[in-house]
């Protein structure tokens, strides 16, 4: 039973972990649509239709997106999705996403140690959450309208947020940051992104070792996450376990 929850959950995070300020979740009881604060992120998770009825779902995701303002989304579809959901969106004109394949991936078991080199911890103040995220942004290519948008949203995320952002620091300098979503299942994972000129060095592998750390202090010793062509390899040498595996599809009907 532990597994297959895990399973879902890394398969569909937005559809698990708590919703920060401007977050919005709907349950349908055919799928869940998860919107990000801000404009631009939206997620179509746990899709639970027969088949025939993917027609109606379009309509209905696409009503629902256009009424507050988006025009686009993005759907992860699961290993428990519906078979042949993929093959049905992708004939309907939706498009694979710029990473359009991850795993699902949990830990349940303690990861390396932090090298001596490292300190690795939660960010404290708005100004080491700035100066983390600019970290992100440069490492996941955001365009300068993202990075607007985002920049924006930082207080909110840091005063009232559920949400935890660790950072690692070398020489005093922050060069690797994630976010994690705290359920009662584990730590989820987002985001984790490594400055270029300080990739190779082991930043990545103290990040989840502060997580790790936190998820133990929780009571809740596990990992949760999705691992695209850039993040799996690493985390799999980490000791991460496939669980499942996750399709991604853009879906711009504007």
């Amino acid at each position: 039973m532990e597994r297959r929850v895990l399973r879902e959950i890394a398969e569909y995070p937005n559809s698990f972990g708590p919703l920060a300020p401007g977050d919005e979740r709907i349950e349908s009881g055919r799928y869940t649509l998860y919107l990000g604060a801000g404009s631009t992120w939206n997620t179509v998770q746990r899709q639970r239709f027969p088949l025939d009825e993917v027609d109606d779902v379009l309509v209905e995701v696409r009503a629902t997106l256009r009424a507050r303002g988006r025009t686009q989304t993005q759907w992860e579809v699961g290993s428990s999705a519906p078979p042949g959901l993929v093959d049905a969106l992708l004939e309907r004109g939706l498009v694979p996403d710029k990473d359009p394949y991850a795993v699902a991936l949990v830990l349940t078991h303690e990861p390396p140690a932090i090298a001596p080199i490292f300190t690795a911890r939660q960010v404290e103040t708005l100004e080491e959450l700035e100066t983390a995220a600019r970290v992100q942004w440069e490492a996941f290519e955001a365009t300068p309208e993202e990075i607007e948008e985002a920049r924006r949203l930082l207080p909110d995320r840091f005063g009232d947020s559920p949400n935890l952002r660790h950072a690692v620091w070398l020489e005093g300098e922050i060069v690797c940051t994630g976010t994690a979503s705290p359920t009662e299942h584990g730590l989820l994972l987002y985001g984790g992104a490594t400055a270029p000129h300080a990739r190779g060095r082991g930043a990545y592998r103290a990040l989840i070792r502060a997580r790790w750390d936190d998820a133990v202090a929780r009571g809740t010793p596990a990992l949760i996450t999705q691992g695209g062509s850039m993040s799996r390899p690493i985390l799999e040498r980490l000791g991460f376990e496939r669980v499942g595996e996750v399709h991604m599809l853009l879906d711009a009907f504007a």
